[in-house]
């Protein structure tokens, strides 16, 4: 493997969460642009960034160990578990309309329909 490889397989994003407004921006992003994948590895990531991991588990009611694998980035944790996890990390989840994706055209035609 090379030197850039062994650097990249090195990093670790929760050493540069270092306080809310970092995790706020980070995980805003990840949730704008990322994978199911992508998220569940950046909760894992904030919940290590603060040594909160056990905590988050607790207060999210599941198995630590089973959270970590659920957060890894190969896991596939359930919504329920996401969203525990979330208001855990003292986060909500809330849903944001995408400009230009029709919607109100779709209401529109819908309540033409009637």
């Amino acid at each position: 493997m090379s030197k850039v490889k062994d650097k990249l397989k090195d990093w670790d994003t929760s050493r540069f969460l270092k306080d809310e407004e970092d995790i706020k921006y980070y995980l805003e992003a990840v949730f704008k642009d990322g994978t199911a994948e992508e998220i569940a590895e950046a909760l894992g990531n904030v919940a290590k960034a603060n040594k909160m991991m056990s905590k988050v588990a607790k207060k999210a009611q599941v198995n630590s160990n089973s959270l970590y694998r659920s957060l890894s980035g190969d896991g596939d944790p359930l919504f329920k578990t996401v969203n525990s996890v979330v208001n855990a990390l003292g986060f909500r989840l809330s849903v944001i309309p995408v400009k230009n994706r029709g919607m109100k055209e779709a209401l529109a035609r819908r309540k033409a329909a009637k």
